[in-house]
C-alpha cells in the first residue's frame, strides 16, 4: 500500500524516522514533512507566499510550511502519485479532546480525509518530556504499525480520520485498544508576560488545562487506563445539539427579516 507520512514536529523528528522504519518493509513510503517543529498550527495553510519544497533523498521532503501544506502537496500529484492513505506523526505528546483544534498532527491527518484509506493521527502520550530519541518511539510505531493492518477491515464512511494515542508505557503493562470519543479539556492557564532585554512585552501561552473528567468512554479515560485510545474523527463541526435546540424557534424568530429594509433603516 502506498503511504504519504507527515507529522507538526518536522521531517527530522524521531517519531517520523521511527514510524517510516516500521511501515517500510511493508508499504511503499513518501514523508513530505515541514521543515521544523510547526506544532500547534492546526489547519492553516500557507497562502501569502510560495512553499519551498526540499528533497533530502528520494523518499523524503522538506517543506517551509505547515503540516497540512505538506498533505496538500503531497496529495496533489506533484511528488508522487496520489497516495492510498495518509499517517501523521508519532507525535511526541498526546492529542487528546480539545487538542484536537490545536494539533499540527492530526491536521495534517484531516487534510487526507480525501484519499481512498481513512487517515490516522499518531501521537505517543508522553509522562516525562525530555529529548526524544528513536528509541522513545520504537514501541509506538510497532503498535501503530499492527493498528495500520486491522483497521483495513473497517468500512469507514467517506472523509473518516483517526486519531490515535498510545500511552507511554512498558509493553506489558499496555491494557489493549480501546473505541473512544473525545474527552473535553478545562480552559488552559493564562498568557504568561515578559520581557525582552529591549523591554517589549512578550507573551508566553500558557498550558493547556487538564480533563473536566476522565469519563469512562472518552480519550482521557482510555490512557489514564493503559489503553492505546482509537477516535474516529470528521470534518463536519456542525452540532447536532444546538441545530436540535434552535430548530423549533428559528423560523419564528427570523420569520420577518428583510434585507432590503435593514439597509435602508441603516442609511
Amino acid at each position: 500500500m502506498s503511504l504519504l507520512l507527515s507529522n507538526d514536529d518536522g521531517i527530522h523528528a524521531p517519531g517520523l524516522e521511527a514510524l517510516a522504519l516500521a511501515l517500510r518493509p511493508h508499504h511503499e513510503l513518501m514523508m513530505i514533512a515541514p521543515d521544523r517543529d510547526r506544532s500547534g498550527v492546526s489547519n492553516s495553510l500557507t497562502l501569502d507566499r510560495p512553499l519551498q519544497a526540499t528533497r533530502l533523498d528520494p523518499t523524503r521532503i522538506a517543506v517551509d510550511g505547515t503540516p497540512t501544506d505538506c498533505i496538500h502537496l503531497g496529495t496533489a500529484g506533484i511528488f508522487m502519485p496520489e497516495p492510498e492513505q495518509v499517517l501523521s506523526g508519532i507525535n511526541y505528546g498526546a492529542n487528546l479532546g480539545d487538542d484536537v483544534l490545536y494539533s499540527g498532527t492530526v491536521a495534517a491527518a484531516m487534510e487526507g480525509r480525501f484519499l481512498r484509506k481513512p487517515a490516522m493521527a499518531l501521537s505517543l502520550a508522553v509522562n516525562d518530556y525530555g529529548a526524544p530519541t528513536l528509541a522513545t518511539f520504537t514501541q509506538a510505531a510497532q503498535v501503530a504499525r499492527y493498528l495500520l493492518g486491522v483497521l483495513q477491515a473497517l468500512d469507514l464512511p467517506p472523509r473518516s480520520v483517526l486519531n490515535v494515542n498510545i500511552p507511554d508505557l512498558p509493553a506489558s503493562e499496555i491494557q489493549g485498544i480501546r473505541l473512544t470519543t473525545l474527552g473535553q479539556r478545562l480552559r488552559g492557564e493564562n498568557p504568561i508576560s515578559t520581557r525582552n532585554p529591549r523591554g517589549k512585552t512578550l507573551y508566553w501561552i500558557g498550558r493547556v488545562g487538564g480533563p473536566i473528567e476522565r469519563t469512562p468512554g472518552t480519550d482521557f479515560h482510555a490512557l489514564a487506563q493503559g489503553y492505546v485510545s482509537v477516535t474516529p474523527l470528521h470534518a463536519d463541526m456542525t452540532s447536532p445539539a444546538a441545530t436540535a435546540r434552535m430548530t423549533e424557534l428559528f423560523g419564528a424568530l427570523t420569520a420577518n427579516f428583510d434585507a432590503a429594509q435593514l439597509v435602508a433603516e441603516g442609511l
